[in-house]
C-alpha cells in the first residue's frame, strides 16, 4: 500500500484490510512534503506488516512486478497514481515477458504481462476537480467508489471521455464503524465536537470566525463540552495545505477559550465515542459521525458554496447555521441521501465490500493480467502528461527520469549517510511548513496594502 499523507495513509491501509482481510500489508509512505510523522500513523491506529518511506522510482522498480506483491494499493493524489501506474506499465513492458512490448490480445486490447492488481480511490467526499481527479486515476484496475453516488458520477465521467469505465467498483469508506450514538449520557456533560479541516475554509477572517462562534457557543451553553478537533499538530502537515492553524488563532482569540472549550486531537473514532452534536464545514467527519447516527450540522454561515464542498450536504438534512444550533437545533439526516452516500447507519456496512473484494480476488486469481493502460497517454495529453510524470521522476513514456532513478539507488543504502540524507530530509520539510504557514501569509497580506 502506497500512501502520500495521513489522511490517505489511512483509507489506503484500512481499504487494504477491507478487501483482503488477513492478507500481509506492506505500508509504503512516498516521500514528499506531506509524508506523515510517527505521531499522525499512530493516531491513525492501523498497524501494518512493514513501514518504511519510498521515492516513486523505486516504488514501481519493486511494485511493477508480480513476484513481490499481488495487489498494490494506490493511496495518494491524482497526480502520483497516473505516475505510479505510468511507471509501473513501463517497467513491464521492458522486464521481457511475453506481451510486454504491448502485442494486442483479444478484443485488441495490450497483451498480457505479470503485474499486481492495481486499486486506487478517494479518501473521502469527492466535491471538486472530479473530472481532472478521476481521469489521473484511471489505468488502476479498481477505482474504488465510496457510495452508490459516487460510482454513478465515476462511471459518467469515463464515459463521456470515451474511458472504459469497467474499472469503477461501488464500495463504502472505509473506516465507517464504531458503537451507534444511543443519545446524551448522564454522566458526561453534552459534548459538542467542531472538525477543523486544514484547508475549508482558507483565510484567516472565516477560520477566526469558525473558532470564536465555537467559543461563544460553550459560553453559551456552560453545561456543554465543546471540543475542537484538530488534524494536526503546528509543524506536522496532512494532505491539504495549512497556512492558518487554529492552534495560533486560539492564542490570539480575544478573551481566548472559555474552560468549557479546549482543542484535542487524536483518532476520529475516538472522539465520536463522546460526540453529542458533530459541527464541520465538510469534512468527511460528517460522513462517520452519521454512520452513527449522531446528530451532525454541515454549517452554512459561510455560504453553500462549491468552494467550501458543503454544497455535498444539499438534501441530507444536515445544513444549519452556528446560529441555529445555539438555539438548541440538532439536525436530523435524511435516510435517502445517507442510503445513496453510502451511509448506513444500523445497515448491511460491512456487505459494502463484497464487489471489491470478488473483483480484486477474480483479477488476482489470474498469473498475467492486460498491460497498464491509462486514458492519459502521450497522444492523448502531449501538453499535459509529461508535467504530471516529470513531477514524481518519470518521463513521457514512464520511464524513470535519470536523476530520480539515482535518488533511488541511494535511499536504498544505509548507515550514516542515510541518516544524513534522513536530517536534511526533515530540514526541508520543516523550511516548507515556515514558509507556508508563516512568510506565505505575510507577503501576501503585504500585497494586499
Amino acid at each position: 500500500m502506497l500512501a502520500d499523507s495521513d489522511t490517505r495513509w489511512k483509507w489506503g491501509a484500512l481499504t487494504a484490510r477491507r478487501i483482503a482481510p488477513g492478507a500481509r500489508i506492506d505500508g509504503l509512505l512516498l516521500r514528499g512534503r506531506a509524508t506523515p510523522t510517527p505521531r499522525q500513523l499512530a493516531e491513525v491506529g492501523v498497524e501494518v506488516d512493514s513501514l518504511r518511506e519510498t521515492t516513486g522510482a523505486a516504488f514501481v522498480q519493486q511494485a511493477a512486478d508480480r513476484s513481490a506483491y499481488d495487489v498494490v494499493v494506490l493511496a495518494c493524489v491524482g497526480g502520483a497514481v497516473q505516475a505510479m501506474l505510468h511507471g509501473m506499465a513501463h517497467a513491464a513492458r521492458t522486464a521481457g515477458g511475453e506481451g510486454a512490448e504491448g502485442a494486442e490480445g483479444a478484443a485488441g486490447k495490450p497483451g498480457a504481462v505479470s503485474r499486481p492488481v492495481t486499486l486506487t480511490g478517494y479518501v473521502g467526499v469527492v466535491y471538486e476537480k472530479l473530472a481532472d481527479g478521476l481521469l489521473l486515476r484511471h489505468g488502476a484496475d479498481v477505482v474504488l467508489a465510496n457510495s452508490r453516488y459516487d460510482a454513478e458520477r465515476f462511471r459518467a465521467v469515463y464515459e463521456g471521455a470515451g474511458a472504459d469505465a469497467s474499472c469503477v467498483t461501488e464500495g463504502a469508506l472505509p473506516f465507517l464503524g464504531g458503537a451507534p450514538y444511543e443519545g446524551p449520557d448522564a454522566e458526561r456533560p453534552f459534548t459538542v465536537v467542531f472538525a477543523a479541516q486544514p484547508s475549508v475554509p482558507a483565510g484567516r477572517e472565516d477560520r477566526a470566525y469558525l473558532l470564536r462562534r465555537a467559543a461563544d457557543h460553550a459560553r453559551a451553553h456552560p453545561g456543554r463540552e465543546v471540543l475542537v478537533k484538530l488534524r494536526s499538530r503546528p509543524g506536522e502537515h496532512t494532505t491539504h495545505i495549512e497556512e492558518q492553524p487554529y492552534q495560533r488563532l486560539a492564542d490570539r482569540l480575544p478573551g481566548g477559550l472559555p474552560p468549557n472549550c479546549r482543542l484535542v486531537y487524536g483518532h476520529m473514532g475516538d472522539v465520536l465515542d463522546r460526540t453529542d452534536l458533530l459541527v464541520t464545514v465538510s469534512s468527511t467527519a460528517a460522513l462517520e459521525s452519521l454512520h452513527r447516527g449522531i446528530p451532525t450540522a454541515v454549517l452554512t454561515d459561510l455560504g453553500v458554496r462549491e468552494a467550501l464542498g458543503n454544497h455535498h450536504f444539499l438534501g441530507s438534512g444536515c445544513l444549519a447555521s452556528w446560529d441555529e444550533l445555539d438555539a438548541g437545533r440538532l439536525p436530523s439526516a435524511d435516510a435517502a441521501w445517507t442510503a445513496r452516500q453510502g451511509v448506513l447507519p444500523g445497515g448491511p456496512y460491512e456487505r459494502a465490500f463484497d464487489g471489491a473484494r470478488e473483483r480484486v480476488a477474480r483479477l488476482a486469481a489470474h498469473d498475467r493480467l492486460p498491460a497498464i493502460a491509462p486514458y492519459y497517454t502521450p497522444t492523448t495529453a502531449p501538453r499535459y502528461l509529461p508535467g504530471v510524470l516529470t513531477r514524481y521522476g518519470f518521463a513521457a513514456d514512464g520511464a524513470v527520469l535519470p536523476g530520480a532513478a539515482k535518488a533511488a539507488a541511494a535511499g536504498a543504502s544505509s548507515g550514516v549517510r542515510a541518516a544524513v540524507r534522513g536530517a536534511v530530509r526533515d530540514a526541508a520539510r520543516g523550511a516548507y511548513r515556515h514558509g507556508v504557514q508563516r512568510v506565505a501569509p505575510v507577503i501576501r497580506r503585504m500585497g494586499e496594502l
